[in-house]
This record gives C-alpha cells, structure tokens and sequence, in this order.
C-alpha cells in the first residue's frame, strides 16, 4: 500500500581525484634522556572532614527539609480531606432539595 522511498546515494558531480597513495616514513629514535623523577600524585578527590559544626548543620538542615516536607504532605492532605467534605455536604444539600421537590408533585 504505502511503500517509503529510499534514496539512492548521489553520485560526485565535477572533478574527482584519484586516491593519494600514502608512502610510509623511517622513525629514527630521539636520543636517550634521563628519566624524571616521578612526582606523586595528588589526590583524586579531597577528603571530606565532618567538624561538629558541620555535624549540627547537617543535622539541622536534615530536620529542616523534613519539617518542610511533613508540613507540605500535611497540607495537601487538609486540602483533599476539606474538598471531600463540601463536595459531601453540596450532596446532601442537591439530594434533600431534589426530594423536597419531588415531595411537592
């Protein structure tokens, strides 16, 4: 039915050269030198040291991020439960005035 057209390589247009054939060259080794006193490495990644300041601050940004996180997740579940309550309570109120109207035909 529907078959995609595949295109077919262009051929060069103009003036093609023919291939360089590459020659390969003598290496002559460099003279010998003295070999350089190695030099020690340095350390990949510094060396984390925990001071007890910084054992408080993590600490207290610990504490903070799940006090934040608590107080969000609390929220938003106020909020869900307050929307299902007057979603329930504009039931009650729909149902009684649908039945009050139904009483008086």
């Amino acid at each position: 039915m529907l078959r995609p057209k595949i295109p077919t390589m262009p051929t060069p247009t103009g003036h093609t050269a023919p291939p360089v054939v590459v020659e390969p060259t003598a290496v002559v080794p460099a003279a010998q030198t003295a070999a350089p006193v190695p030099v020690a490495p340095a350390p990949s990644r510094p060396v984390v040291q925990l001071t007890p300041g910084t054992v408080i601050a993590l600490v207290g940004g610990g504490t903070a991020a799940v006090l934040v996180v608590g107080a969000v997740l609390v929220s938003m579940l106020l909020a869900v439960a307050i929307t299902g309550a007057s979603v329930a309570v504009c039931a009650v109120v729909l149902r009684s005035l649908l039945a009050s109207d139904a009483k008086r035909r």
